[in-house]
């Protein structure tokens, strides 16, 4: 999961000249395996994410404004949809309570990462970039 952001990150920090990233400019500034970032890369990519663009001056640029990119959807790509319950085993009232508050506690969850946006985590990346600045007289 994190290497998808990072990657994501990466590519929206490009949005504004509309400049391609390649998987060598990602793997070159964060230590994230080449082959496994192009496998994360085409997920995304057919999860409607990223655009990729071919030729020597080719790389992945993101489909939609980092606005509109929700981490559910993220998470969703990559981890894939929630795993179904299998009810078919008897019910103790200790399974019923676990049950009870793992499904509370998913959908706060979810509702967090449906309302941070990938604009959001590029905001606090440079927030946290800039605080690193120190200026000498």
């Amino acid at each position: 999961m994190e290497y998808a952001l990072v990657a994501l990150l990466e590519i929206a920090s490009q949005t504004d000249n509309k400049k391609p990233v390649t998987t060598g400019e990602i793997t070159t500034k964060h230590p994230i395996p080449e082959r496994y970032l192009e496998q994360i890369l085409a997920v995304l990519r057919r999860g409607g994410l990223l655009k990729s663009i071919r030729g020597a001056k080719g790389g992945y640029t993101l489909a939609r404004e980092p606005r509109n990119i929700s981490l559910l959807e993220i998470v969703r790509l990559i981890e894939g949809e929630q795993k179904v319950v299998d009810n078919s085993e008897p019910l103790t009232v200790e399974m019923i309570v676990i049950r009870e508050s793992w499904a509370k506690v998913d959908s706060s969850s979810q509702s967090l990462l449906d309302n941070y946006s990938l604009e959001e985590l590029c905001r606090l990346r440079d927030l946290k970039t800039n605080q690193g600045i120190m200026f000498y007289i």
